[in-house]
């Protein structure tokens, strides 16, 4: 993931602003991006996110919508 600053809009409408770490699956082995937020690590399920942009300009991609 390149450890791009991250903005994750989620299906919910909440918005998380992070450092992208890593992707892996879960115990329930669901696929999820791992994330740093303020300090803490966290995973958050894929499925959950409506779009993904990245706060930095980059090769690879500057946003990604998720259906």
């Amino acid at each position: 993931m390149y450890q791009y600053p991250i903005k994750l809009t989620m299906k919910t409408g909440e918005v998380i602003e992070c450092t992208a770490l890593d992707t892996h699956y879960n115990a329930a082995r669901e696929e999820c991006i791992k994330v740093n937020v303020g300090g803490t690590d966290s995973e958050v399920i894929i499925d959950k996110i409506s779009k993904l942009e990245v706060g930095i300009e980059n090769p690879h991609f500057k946003q990604v919508c998720f259906s």
